[in-house]
This record gives C-alpha cells, structure tokens and sequence, in this order.
C-alpha cells in the first residue's frame, strides 16, 4: 500500500508559522482567522477586513506574505482547514486546553491529541524538497555537529545519537561555548543542524551563524519559517507544535522536532541503506548481551 502526502500545509498551521513575522495589521488579520476560520472561509475581503479592523489592502498582503495567490485561495484554504478540524474529536478537546478539575481521562486525551496534532501537522508542514536536500547534505557531510538550548537540546542529543548508530560521525554540544569552538574546526564538507522552537534563541542561531561562516552546510529545525534562525540556514524544516495550558513550547515541540529528526536519521540511513544496516546491526550486537531474560 502507497502512502502520499501533500505540501500544501493546513493554513492554521501556515499562520502560525509566519505570525511573528507578521505586521501588526497583518497579525490582526491572522488572529481574525485562527479566532474564526469558518467565518473566513465564507466572507469576502471587505468583511474580512472589517471584522479585522483593518483595510482591504492588508489582507492583500497578509495572503501574499503567507505565499497565496489572493483572497480566493485564502478561502479555499480556510474551508479545507474546516474539513479537516472536523474529521478529528470533538472540539472541546482540541481546543487543547484543560479545564480546571479535569480528571484523569480529560487529561490523556488532551495530550495524546496535543500530541498527535504536532505530529500530524508537522508531517503537512514539512516541505519535502528541504528535506531531501538536508538528508543529502548530512548524508555527505564528513562530521556533523548539532545544538539546541534546553529541551531542543535533548533533541539534538537525540538526532547525533541516531546518526552515530549508522556510521555517522556526529556530535551533540552541550553549551555555546563547546558549539562554538566545534564551528571553528568546521569546513564546506560538514554540517551543521541548529534546533530552536522560537528560532530567536540567540545561542543558537549564533552556532549556526558561525557554521555557515565556516562554509559547512547548515540546517534549522524550528517552528517559525522567517525566524532569525531560518534566516541563517541553508535548510529550512518547520514543526508546527501546538501549546496547551501546562504544555508550553519548550514541552510540546519536543515531540515535533523529534518527527522531523526521525525523518532526517531514516532518510540517511536509506541513503546509505547498506552501510547503515551493516552499522546497526554492528551497534546492536554490541549491546545485546546487555539484556536481561524475563523471568
């Protein structure tokens, strides 16, 4: 059985993707629609740009600054978007909030939800050509080095332990300092992957600044496609990770950076799929009888 998917993201997520980016009256207009996307979906650019309390000329540029051909597709869009949030649980769970005195059961099935959309909604978001072009670039690099502050930090962890067990030479820092000093040993024939949810973290986009100066080839994983971090990186991939109430960026965008490193670390190692196996099934021996028998 043959799995598709498409590159034309759900515009909710597209929004928030760009919204920091965004004019204040720009930012209005997108509110607006997140705040209502059936209502958008259904008025013209006058009543759009009323109920925005802003001009039609703004929601002219509001479209083109999310990549549309105008207000037409900007309501086709909407109406998918609609489709789409309707063909998952009911709406007061993915809302994604969790009420005072939740039980037990609320609570799972608000995460797992939380979850499932960041999942989701990343793999639509994720822009197939940059990925392919970012497996290329670690799958050739002659070492690799990652960095992430905090939580994006385990996942960079994660991302250079992946790529060590098939043969990659890879390394995760744990402070700018070490970074930095990695960056200055870099060449055009390594890379660099920077991980920042915001993509605004200065340490971060400084390690990938100083990467690219050093000609090696360089990646960001964030969830803001015109960050200052985006801005720097030759490859772009963008999660799109929702927060709840005791759920903040830093929680639940884990799980979204992690769907996208799992898709870079599988992407090389079918690149390299012989030299991979070979190193996988080398790593795992070298474990095996690390394992205790169930009694």
């Amino acid at each position: 059985m043959s799995v598709s998917r498409t590159d034309t993201p759900n515009l909710l997520v597209l929004i928030k993707s760009v919204l920091p980016s965004l004019s204040k009256a720009e930012t209005k207009v997108a509110q607006e629609i997140i705040r209502e996307p059936e209502a958008a979906s259904a008025r013209t650019i006058t009543e759009l740009a009323r109920a925005a309390g802003t001009s039609e000329a703004t929601v002219v540029r509001f479209c083109r600054s999310l990549g549309l051909d105008g207000h037409r597709e900007l309501r086709i869009r909407a109406a998918q978007a609609i489709i789409g949030a309707e063909a998952g649980p009911d709406r007061e769970i993915a809302g994604g909030d969790i009420p005072a005195g939740a039980d037990m059961s609320r609570i799972i099935a608000t995460v797992g939800y939380a979850d499932m959309g960041a999942i989701t909604d990343t793999a639509d978001a994720l822009d197939t050509a940059a990925c392919e072009a970012a497996v290329a670039a670690l799958a050739a690099a002659g070492r690799i080095d990652a960095f992430g502050v905090e939580a994006s930090g385990i996942v960079a962890a994660d991302l250079t332990k992946k790529l060590h067990r098939i043969g990659r030479t890879a390394f995760c820092w744990p402070d700018i300092h070490s970074a930095l000093v990695a960056t200055a040993l870099q060449s055009d024939r390594d890379a660099a992957v920077a991980i920042s949810h915001s993509g605004a973290t200065t340490e971060t986009v400084e390690f990938l600044e100083a990467a690219g100066n050093r000609g090696a080839a360089t990646i960001a994983i964030t969830n803001h496609a015109r960050s200052p971090l985006a801005a720097v990186a030759d490859h772009v991939l963008t999660t799109a990770a929702r927060e709840t109430t005791f759920r903040s960026g830093a929680t639940v965008s884990r799980i979204a950076q992690l769907m996208v490193v799992d898709c870079l670390f599988v992407g090389v190692a079918a690149k390299l799929r012989r030299r991979s196996a070979k190193a996988l099934a080398a790593t795992a021996a070298a474990v095996s009888d690390r394992l205790r028998p169930a009694s």
